[in-house]
């Protein structure tokens, strides 16, 4: 029996850079993919409360349902004719932009690789797992997720020289700084908007501007980056005013380039209406979450429950991927 697990994140200032060569501080949260991985007769896979045999290759085609990651990996590690059975839960909001799929995937391909006896450093597992996230999933996305849900913590993260993909053997390894000994206050509510979004829909139409050389997109994510890093110091001196205002010109960005969304928008209104610092998007946008910063967040969550019943989070740095065996 081996047991995996890997957490949810957040950006807190500096997304969507990761993916452009930007700068990043993201957190985790306390909500997790799991997935436990046992002895069978055949590869059974169970996911969402459905379930799946692999019986030959053709069973590894991916169709946009809950068995993709699970199949990406066995084809990826090239190991159809080995059995298991795989199952896999989550308690992170589904297509919520705080890296739910990948959490997933960190998980999964975390317990395979212990079954098979492959062994990798979280550099390697992180770069691997976006590795096939792009590959074998066709999924557009940046680092910051892959990097996240293998770590774990509060961390200010580097991805200068990882502008474009690389193979494998070639991708330059992000800097992760890990904050957590220093800050030991988070005073930031998330809130999802209840709107799911595919990362890649959302990422795709900018990542085509960026490559053409659009101004708008090359200059403003030049500027989040820079916003990240004086995040980062803001952080560390608890200069929440000042940290509001650099999440509030995050947003203001992402915005002005159509990388938002009504619900976002009207959300983070909402969050800014009472008594926010700043408040900007958790992830990717079109939909998912937001995250804000109130001297006073439980305040905050009382005015967004008299508006409806949104599901809150709170950051809580902690373990990234962890992968136990048990002999039974």
């Amino acid at each position: 029996m081996i047991e995996a697990s890997a957490p949810a994140r957040a950006g807190v200032i500096g997304n969507p850079t990761d993916g452009y060569g930007g700068s990043l501080v993201s957190c985790t949260l306390d909500a997790r993919a799991r997935v436990r991985l046992s002895r069978c007769e055949r590869i059974e896979l169970s996911f969402a409360g459905e379930r799946s045999v692999i019986k030959s290759e053709r069973d590894l085609r991916l169709d946009g349902g809950v068995f993709d990651i699970a199949r990406s990996v066995i084809r990826y590690l090239r190991i159809a004719h080995r059995t298991f059975r795989l199952e896999g839960e989550s308690d992170i909001p589904f297509r919520s932009g705080l890296a739910g799929s990948t959490a997933m995937l960190a998980a999964v391909f975390g317990a395979v690789c212990r079954f098979v006896g492959r062994e990798m450093t979280p550099y390697q597992l992180a770069e691997t797992i976006r590795y096939i996230e792009l590959n074998y999933m066709d999924i557009q996305c940046g680092y910051q997720d892959q990097y996240m849900t293998v770590f774990g913590g509060i961390n200010y993260l580097d991805f200068r020289s990882k502008e474009v993909y690389r193979e494998l053997s070639e991708e330059v390894f992000a800097t992760v700084e890990p904050l957590s000994a220093h800050v030991d206050e988070l005073p930031f509510v998330l809130i999802h908007t209840g709107v799911q979004r595919v990362s890649g829909s959302v990422l795709r139409p900018v990542r085509e501007r960026w490559l053409d050389g659009d101004r708008a997109v090359v200059d403003g994510y030049r500027e989040i980056a820079e916003l990240a890093r004086l995040g980062k110091r803001a952080i560390l001196l608890k200069d929440w005013e000042e940290l509001g205002l650099l999440m509030n010109r995050n947003h203001e960005i992402q915005q002005m380039l159509g990388a938002s969304g009504k619900a976002n928008d009207e959300f983070i209104e909402l969050a800014l209406a009472n008594g926010a610092l700043g408040a900007k998007l958790a992830g990717a946008g079109g939909g998912g979450t937001i995250i804000a910063l109130h001297h006073e967040p439980e305040k905050l969550i009382e005015a967004f429950r008299a508006k409806g019943n949104p599901r809150v989070l709170e950051l809580a740095p902690g373990p990234g991927l962890t992968v136990e065996k048990h002999d039974r």
